[in-house]
């Protein structure tokens, strides 16, 4: 094991808070010096069947735990999952059926091993010891907290004063993730900075049954490709680790495509940061770097891309989709666009994206500029291959396409370089 101090620095990593940092620094240094590992929790409830880059923020978490030495769970909320989190939400979540939870719960047991040592890894199901329980059981549960500090939960309190309904159910599902620590003897919680309140119920659930309370280690939550948004596949901003390295179309994009969108140098150093592996001095350098304007935006993306794409498929898959990526979007020589319906020709040196979707539909008359271009786009009204785009960043690959705008507009354009 490295020495506390050393093992501290590298858990704070990307943490938003750790509570309390005194008491977690202390659990170290007394593991290390008894050479007994931390018990390490972390709770996904299987809501949707894929894992994607936001949900690895804590496994890459737990991971540095496991290369620390210590023992890490990682706990499946099939019982949970079948209440739903309240957390962060302003009305009643639909709970899942005992079906669909396990059939999610199948393909996170798939992925997660694409992150966490499989041999050093601990799964477990928390209906394991929920569905055990009897109803005396649960009342003497429910009776370790009031509906008065329920309420101290801003989303809750939200929902009371403006009258929006709230579930008897809902309450159990702070106390139920609780007790998950209380029967696992968990010594530290991770969790995203969404689920502060679950955690700290936890803490004081364990006091309640005469166990030293878990530390906290609090995660930011991902944001996604718009750099606005919480990572979800709902919202469309995700990238899944089980989707495919290499770019196919506009709505098969791949993982190295999305990540090269990525839209800003502060999106991209935050992912660096919570999803890379590379050192703390590798990533101090590259925050300078950035600071400095001397960072080269195309290239790291590429490392990362790189990187991201060879953890969850293989570094042969992340070379193919790079030379994929780059033979379509990154081409900058003579590009000849002809037409048949109606006839139309461009010939010459053209601007280096001509390959850009809304600089064709600008350049062989669909539109008049490329703003048009992309609200029609944006709008649903253009068709490629009668295929309909929606992505106005579109680029299109060597070879004919047939570009439909609105009911009558058609080009036929073959693009070669």
């Amino acid at each position: 094991m490295l020495k506390p101090e050393k093992q501290f620095e590298i858990i704070q990593r990307g943490v938003v808070e750790i509570i309390v940092e005194e008491e977690l620094l202390r659990k170290i240094k007394k593991s290390y010096e008894e050479k007994r590992p931390l018990k390490i929790k972390a709770g996904f409830d299987p809501t949707a069947p894929d894992i994607h880059l936001g949900h690895t923020v804590l496994l890459e978490k737990m991971r540095q735990f496991q290369e620390l030495g210590h023992e890490v769970t990682f706990l499946i909320g099939d019982f949970t999952g079948m209440i739903g989190d309240p957390s962060g939400k302003s009305e009643m979540r639909r709970p899942l059926t005992k079906e669909e939870v396990l059939e999610n719960a199948k393909t996170y047991r798939e992925q997660i091993f694409k992150i966490l040592d499989r041999h050093a890894t601990k799964i477990v199901f928390n209906s394991e010891w929920m569905s055990a329980l009897s109803a005396e059981d649960l009342v003497r549960l429910a009776g370790k907290y009031t509906v008065a500090r329920m309420l101290e939960r801003e989303d809750f309190r939200v929902r009371w004063s403006n009258q929006n309904p709230i579930s008897i159910h809902e309450f159990l599902y702070p106390l139920i993730q609780g007790y998950d620590s209380v029967v696992l003897r968990a010594d530290v919680e991770l969790g995203g900075t969404d689920q502060k309140f679950n955690l700290i119920v936890g803490r004081e659930m364990q006091r309640e049954y005469g166990q030293e309370p878990q530390s906290l280690i609090l995660m930011p939550l991902l944001e996604g490709l718009d750099g606005i948004k919480k990572m979800s596949k709902s919202l469309g901003n995700y990238i899944g680790i089980a989707e495919p390295a290499v770019y196919h179309n506009s709505d098969n994009r791949g993982i190295f495509k999305k990540i090269m969108e990525i839209p800003n140098k502060k999106l991209l150093i935050r992912y660096y940061e919570l999803l890379s592996h590379i050192s703390t001095d590798e990533l101090n350098s590259l925050r300078k770097r950035a600071e400095e304007d001397t960072f080269d935006d195309r290239k790291e993306k590429k490392k990362l891309a790189i990187e991201i794409v060879a953890r969850y498929h293989s570094l042969e898959e992340a070379e193919k989709a790079e030379n994929v990526y780059e033979e379509i979007f990154e081409r900058k020589n003579i590009a000849t666009a002809e037409s048949t319906l109606p006839s139309f020709k461009v010939t010459g040196t053209i601007k280096a994206n001509i390959n850009w979707l809304p600089q064709i539909m600008k350049e062989t008359g669909l539109t008049k500029s490329t703003s048009e271009a992309m609200r029609l786009i944006k709008q649903g009204g253009v068709k490629v291959n009668d295929i309909k785009i929606t992505d106005p960043n579109e680029m299109l690959p060597q070879g004919e396409h047939i570009i439909k705008v609105g009911k009558g507009k058609f080009r036929k354009i073959d693009l070669k370089w």
